[in-house]
């Protein structure tokens, strides 16, 4: 089996993940924060260790504006929801995920205000354009940090600086390049990075999170939930203290045990590596789709430019046929249709059908490459 579907989930987890995890309802099983015997510690521990690793991967100084949560949705809903009022202006692109549009979505229903940047059709951001709808009213820049679809890294500097000289602040959904395109939140301007445990940090599904830049005041950012933390049990009313604002309930302690080993990791083999990886892997993907009739590919078509993402289709094929024989006859598992991102699949002119999404990751081999072009060849011929 060839696992080609890693902009949804990474796999396989390096075995210190798995260690982590056993390890941690083993050894450390305790509620974190609400007792003071040693499972409780432990569990603690563990914890503020994993909030460490992501301080580092993103090079934030302060490990307590790293805010655990379920996943990305989770997390850049708390930005869209705790922190927009009424008379606000949000200004978003053509190329982003279902989790930033149906919120904003929401949001513009109920009356805020709300612009979409288009894209070109290779999933370009036109940067001029998006200078020139923000403005001195708006709140919020959100963009992804690259596309799910295409893989189209967004210039993070560039509308971060666009973003402040209005006086407003940027989201970033870094859900597709936490843990292999290198990251550092203060030196690239995101006030709010939002990202995903299960993908390229490689803990597992339900880990996620939010981290505050330095120049967010929390005390702008309301909650989505409220309940026990553990600390001030003695008030009725929600600590306004970091993190414990924003994790309200018993955490998600073995799943963030394994998203810490996952960030280690990442940092042991080096952010810079994989990125060096996943983009020789591309390159050679995309040579070698571009040697076969019939097969067009969306996006940039530079590897450089883009995640290890390619979306194709075929000539007198629709995607879940491809998809199918790609899995039944030969034991490679991508994904097909609108990957959550309709928008995207408007922009790049793939809509409603979607696309063919090949997605390598750390743990494929150039072999593995060589085998789905052949594979694809003999679909394209049949």
């Amino acid at each position: 089996m060839i696992y080609l579907d890693n902009a949804a989930t990474s796999w396989p987890k390096p075995p210190e993940v798995l260690r982590a995890m056993a390890d941690f309802l083993e050894c450390s099983g305790g509620n974190p924060g609400r007792s003071g015997h040693r499972l409780s510690v432990a569990a603690a521990r563990v914890m503020y260790n994993a909030r460490e690793a992501v301080a580092e991967l993103f090079n934030v100084p302060d490990p307590l504006r790293v805010i655990f949560a379920p996943n990305v949705t989770y997390a850049l809903n708390l930005v869209l929801r705790g922190l927009l009022k009424a008379g606000d202006q949000v200004v978003t692109t053509s190329m982003e995920h279902n989790s930033v549009m149906r919120p904003l979505r929401a949001w513009q229903a109920s009356g805020g205000g709300l612009k979409v940047v288009r894209c070109s059709r290779e999933g370009r951001l036109d940067i001029e354009c998006l200078r020139a709808t923000v403005n001195p009213g708006t709140r919020l820049v959100v963009v992804t940090h690259a596309s799910n679809v295409t893989g189209n890294l967004m210039p993070l500097a560039e509308i971060a600086a666009i973003a402040h000289r209005a006086g407003a602040l940027l989201l970033v959904d870094a859900a597709q390049t936490a843990g292999v395109v290198p990251i550092d939140q203060p030196a690239q301007g995101i006030d709010f990075l939002a990202f995903t445990g299960h993908k390229g940090m490689q803990g597992p599904p339900g880990t996620g999170g939010l981290v505050l830049g330095e120049a967010v005041d929390a005390a702008q950012l309301q909650p989505l939930i409220r309940g026990g933390t553990g600390s001030g049990s003695e008030f009725e009313e929600q600590p306004e203290m970091l993190p414990d604002k924003y994790e309200s309930g018993t955490p998600n302690g073995v799943g963030i045990a394994g998203l810490g080993a996952g960030v280690r990791y990442v940092l042991n083999r080096g952010v810079a590596a994989v990125r060096a990886h996943e983009v020789e892997l591309t390159g050679l993907l995309l040579a070698g789709l571009r040697g076969i009739p019939g097969v067009t590919i969306y996006g940039p078509g530079s590897a450089a430019e883009m995640t290890a993402v390619v979306s194709c289709c075929l000539v007198g094929h629709s995607v879940s046929e491809v998809g199918e024989r790609l899995d039944e006859e030969f034991g490679i598992l991508t994904r097909v249709g609108l990957h959550c991102a309709p928008a995207a699949h408007k922009t790049i002119g793939t809509f409603p059908d979607g696309t063919i999404r090949l997605a390598p990751g750390p743990f494929t081999s150039q072999s593995d490459i060589h085998q789905i072009l052949r594979a694809i060849e003999v679909i394209a011929r049949s």
